[in-house]
């Protein structure tokens, strides 16, 4: 053996790694240079939930409440310039009682978002127009936006609709979990109700375009899909939804789905809750504790303020528990890669569903949202694309509803 070459591997090997740190450094320079010159959006977070629970700091300096993955600290530090605040409310039974009570709760966490938002005034504000972000940015502040997941509280009154718009709301997810009086879920375990859209989804949909209110076609079954298409005279979105093809889950888009968006010049939000992104190998164990915690905690609901802390705390214990076989960031770009495949890059976006399940290795929460951005750069996309994918793309959608309504006026 020639008496160098021991020499000669360790020196490659030293050359090597420092190569890959330099690209490294290199790669996560060129992000946050884009991040500066770009806006970034995510479209869906449930992070309102934390403004009911005692010991929440939406500055993210001193949290005593534990899980959130969304606050004004964490936007800064990944960069991220906006996002999409649900104010979501579980599925109850479809009745004039049940309706007055989720419509009232909406009201309180529509509230609850204004006075947390308003105690920092030079670090975010309330947005209500695609601009908005533009001009917010330029003053430092976070853009902060608001949508209806699960049209449920609008109970069978069109009116309603009108009223959540007035209070912030820029979009309706139409449904959730669970069938609904305006449509049809991809998850309810008891099948269709109206196949596809009610005659009281029709009319939401004509109202929504009317208005210049966004829709929102994450969680409707396919056919509520097809149906709301069919009446849109303006673009959809999805604001957190996956490829189906890469993972087989109802929740997920085929690539038909995909490819009618395309047509509808509407824009799909990728979603990055893991179990949409990936499939998880069976584990028993790991299924049987979680049905143990939702059986100890009501399935979540009707909890205390304490109650509620401890549960959340809970389930971030399982979720760090069992999170070796949770999806990564390279996972969640596979989707975008396969999306911009079927529907071209002008109508992908980003919606992580962060503090509803969202989060992944690599991005599991919002200071690490640049690492979305990182690998999207390795793996060739150009400056422009990106942009688009983080914002451009999302806000076309939001103007087309807004251009249309005013054309109606």
């Amino acid at each position: 053996m020639n008496r160098f070459f021991p020499f000669i591997a360790i020196s490659l090997l030293v050359i090597a790694c420092g190569n890959s740190k330099n690209t490294d450094e290199t790669l996560l320079n060129r992000a946050l240079k884009l991040h500066a010159e770009m806006v970034t959006i995510d479209t869906h977070t449930d992070t309102p939930l934390n403004f009911l629970r005692t010991g929440f700091d939406f500055s993210g300096e001193s949290n005593t409440a534990r899980g959130s993955r969304v606050d004004l600290k964490k936007m800064e530090e990944g960069k991220l310039d906006a996002a999409f605040f649900a104010v979501f409310l579980g599925q109850r039974e479809c009745t004039p009682e049940k309706y007055a009570e989720v419509n009232k709760k909406a009201h309180e966490i529509f509230d609850a978002i204004n006075k947390v938002i308003v105690q920092y005034p030079k670090r975010a504000a309330i947005a209500t127009m695609p601009n908005d972000v533009y001009s917010l940015k330029k003053e430092g502040k976070r853009a902060i936006y608001i949508g209806l997941e699960n049209g449920y509280p609008i109970g069978e009154d069109i009116n309603q609709l009108k009223v959540f718009y007035d209070l912030g709301a820029r979009y309706v997810t139409l449904c959730h979990t669970r069938n609904n009086q305006i449509c049809d879920s991809s998850t309810d375990p008891n099948g269709p109700q109206h196949n596809g859209l009610s005659e009281f989804g029709k009319q939401v949909v004509a109202e929504m375009n009317k208005m210049g209110m966004m829709i929102d076609v994450s969680h409707i079954s396919d056919k509520s899909f097809y149906d709301v298409l069919a009446l849109s005279k303006v673009p959809v979105f999805a604001s957190h939804s996956c490829a189906r093809a890469v993972c087989d889950n109802p929740r997920n888009l085929d690539d038909d789905m995909l490819r009618a968006i395309a047509k509808n010049g509407g824009v799909v939000q990728m979603c990055i809750l893991s179990d949409y992104v990936k499939k998880t190998p069976e584990s028993p164990e790991r299924d049987s504790a979680y049905r143990a915690l939702r059986k100890k905690y009501n399935n979540f609901r009707d909890l205390t303020p304490e109650q509620d802390k401890q549960a959340t705390a809970e389930w971030y214990e399982l979720e760090e528990k069992y999170s070796v076989n949770r999806a990564t960031v390279s996972d969640v770009v596979d989707h975008i890669d396969h999306m911009v495949k079927i529907m071209g890059v002008d109508y992908v976006g980003i919606g992580t569903d962060f503090d509803g399940g969202g989060g992944v290795e690599g991005c599991k929460d919002a200071s690490q949202m640049y690492n979305i951005t990182i690998e999207l750069m390795k793996r060739g996309y150009s400056d422009s694309d990106i942009k688009k994918i983080w914002g451009e793309n999302f806000l076309r959608v939001f103007n087309a509803a807004i251009n249309h309504a005013q054309k109606k006026v």
